[in-house]
């Protein structure tokens, strides 16, 4: 099992085949992540960067990647922890390390800033990394 943050699925959903190449076939994130992730590609749509049609299907990707949103009980609780423990102001990344923390798994980024604050905790990894 692999937390995949947006940073992951903003490019599977827009280049594809992203998913396939962690090599696990349980993937999960933090409810939030869907709006987040199609926050992001609206944005680039709106900005121009691109192409409201390629947006579109990006979106429809999103909707059908094989990820399961998880919410354990605890992962508020657990994201507060986190962020006090990092210095972090605000818990949104604190929440994908958290949930990889209460499932026992490793988080997945391509956000170098969450990679390097959160590398003591041994939880997050690159995709190159696995």
């Amino acid at each position: 099992m692999l937390v995949v943050d947006a940073s992951v699925v903003v490019p599977a959903c827009t280049v594809g085949a992203v998913l396939d190449e962690l090599g696990d076939p349980e993937l999960v994130a933090p409810p939030f992540m869907w709006a987040v992730v199609r926050s992001s590609l609206h944005e680039a749509v709106w900005r121009g960067e691109l192409p409201a049609l390629i947006g579109r299907h990006a979106n429809e990707r999103l909707q059908a990647a094989p990820i399961r949103a998880e919410a354990p009980r605890d992962l508020g609780a657990e994201a507060w922890r986190i962020a006090d423990e990092l210095g972090w102001a605000k818990t949104y990344d604190a929440e994908y390390v958290a949930l990889a923390s209460l499932l026992g798994c490793r988080l997945v980024t391509l956000d170098a800033r969450l990679r390097r604050g959160a590398d003591r905790t041994g939880l997050v990894a690159s995709p190159t990394e696995l």
